[in-house]
């Protein structure tokens, strides 16, 4: 019979979720709301914005969904899964309670306190800190603030500039009523997406993003230039030290309590010279452009992992995965990532020009009057690649993408150049 699911968002991680929904054999209809122009390929688009929590309610009904996939992050910290659980609608995604893993970095950092999972020691600071004092106490090192909000990946800056540092600390202050001034961790960064429920948890391969606008990870940061799976630098001892450390103690301590973390859990990692894992942070939803490297390499139904999930039933889950290496590309406008210019033709969209093994992800993409693809967004689309070795993934993906046409965009030549 199969299940009807709704997908929230409209960005490169929402095409990536239909696209692996359409390809499991227990869903039957695929809805999303607001979408893109390449959601629609696979079932209907609604015009409900991720925002409108009593929409997404409304709409869930009308369509009698058997569960949702939420997106984005924003809805879960308004308590959108809180509401679907109520009026008896399975959600893949946390309720608001866990949703502050994200929503505020204080919340996050107790929460890793209470579970005894390392990362960086940090100081609070509020309108009566002496800021100088504390700076003076992490001068050696550059200094790591970060916003206690929900600040779409802008409300962190690393510095060695002091008056950079004093600005950002009294305007967060000022907005927020503290800000937290953390330890720096050098070593290399990758992303582990978690699948969790109450019963049970499931690591997907590692990865690693590229956050810089240009090549050699210059540039101003961005909400991700492209991303490739597996990560090398997670070697299988590293995994181990994650699990034990990381992951396992945080499922313990987030299965114990009455409402269990339903969703992904997004564990952005520092892995330091001898090897050791810290958390750098978390996130309540698969990462964007991890998704799109992540999930196909799922070799198992990835809808009935999530719903799974959703139904804390994961225990009694088997996940296989592929013995491949994904990579995806971003295509950005011009003017990313301070302001976009959107509206723009793009050409070379036609589905034909994909295969099984190459395939564009839509992000910030729509139609115009005349029904030809426009630019709608910041990072526009994404290509992604699936091979059996990461050399092979990267050249295809940059194949394709010279396929693709959009004035005065750009995308970073060097994807994957630490593993490779």
């Amino acid at each position: 019979m199969g299940r009807c699911v709704l997908v929230v968002g409209g960005g490169g991680r929402e095409h990536a979720l239909c696209l692996a929904l359409s390809e499991s054999p227990s869903i039957r209809e695929i809805h999303t709301t607001p979408g893109n122009a390449g959601t629609e390929h696979f079932g209907s688009n609604h015009d409900i914005p991720a925002s409108d929590i009593s929409g997404l309610l409304e709409l869930s009904q009308r369509l009698k969904v058997d569960f949702v996939v939420v997106g984005p992050e924003a809805p879960l910290c308004d308590g959108l899964a809180d509401r679907l659980i109520n009026i008896g609608i399975p959600c893949f995604g946390p309720q608001r309670l866990h949703a502050e893993l994200e929503g505020s970095k204080l919340f996050a950092k107790q929460a890793m306190e209470a579970a005894g999972v390392p990362t960086a020691e940090y100081d609070l600071l509020d309108a009566s800190s002496d800021i100088n004092t504390y700076l003076d106490a992490r001068s050696h090192e550059p200094w790591v603030i970060k916003r206690d909000v929900l600040a779409g990946g802008k409300g962190v800056v690393v510095t060695s500039d002091r008056k950079e540092a004093i600005e950002f600390i009294q305007q967060s202050v000022q907005s927020d009523g503290h800000v937290l001034l953390e330890r720096f961790l050098p070593g290399e960064e990758a992303s582990m997406l978690v699948v969790m429920d109450k019963s049970g948890f499931v690591c997907l391969p590692p990865s690693q993003d590229h956050k810089r606008a240009y090549d050699g990870d210059e540039g101003p940061n961005t909400g991700g230039m492209g991303a490739y799976c597996p990560a090398p630098v997670v070697t299988d001892a590293i995994h181990e030290k994650v699990l034990e450390r990381i992951v396992g103690p945080m499922f313990t301590y987030l299965s114990s309590m009455e409402i269990p973390y339903r969703g992904v859990l997004y564990v952005g990692l520092m892995i330091d010279q001898y090897g050791d894992p810290y958390v750098v942070e978390f996130n309540v939803r698969f990462g964007d452009p991890e998704c799109q490297v992540t999930l196909p390499l799922i070799d198992t139904d990835v809808g009935e992992l999530l719903f799974a999930s959703s139904t804390d039933a994961l225990s009694k889950t088997d996940v296989v995965f592929k013995r491949a290496h994904a990579l995806t590309i971003v295509l950005a406008s011009e003017g990313y990532p301070k302001t976009a210019i959107k509206g723009r033709p793009i050409v070379g969209l036609d589905r034909s020009l994909d295969s099984a093994t190459t395939w564009v992800s839509h992000a910030g993409t729509s139609r115009n009057e005349t029904g030809d693809f426009i630019s709608s967004g910041g990072r526009v689309l994404s290509v992604t690649s699936v091979a059996d070795s990461l050399q092979k993934a990267r050249d295809s993906s940059y194949q394709r993408l010279a396929q693709i046409i959009l004035d005065g965009s750009h995308h970073r030549s060097d994807i994957g150049h630490r593993a490779l």
